[in-house]
């Protein structure tokens, strides 16, 4: 960990990063879990929590942009595929709506 990085980072596990995810733990455990202090980042570093985010307007290190970005590709696509199984639960327009809303993030990591 380095004191000096100035820049923000994505959680390498992005999909199970930000404020909707832990409101999905809460919902179903009815507990909120403890932030870690420090985090592994999709460049690989370990950086303190608060110098990251889900956000891509935030996020300034390329190489967690270019990890976000494949991510949240590959997000679209597992579920684009999970919905056309035969007895998915997932109703095909929200999958629909869950693949457009990833690939919106997608681009906003790639474009910024």
């Amino acid at each position: 960990m380095s004191d000096a990085d100035p820049h923000i980072h994505v959680e390498q596990k992005v999909m199970q990063a930000g404020a909707a995810y832990r409101n999905l733990i809460v919902s179903l455990l009815g507990r909120v879990p403890d932030s870690p202090s420090v985090v592994t980042t999709g460049c690989g570093l370990q950086v303190p929590y608060a110098m990251t985010s889900s956000r891509p307007e935030s996020v300034t290190c390329l190489a967690c942009r270019e990890h976000a970005h494949r991510e949240h590709l590959r997000f679209a696509d597992m579920v684009e595929r999970l919905s056309r199984m035969p007895g998915s639960a997932i109703p095909g327009d929200q999958a629909a709506e869950a693949v457009r809303g990833a690939r919106e993030r997608a681009q906003r990591f790639s474009s910024e």
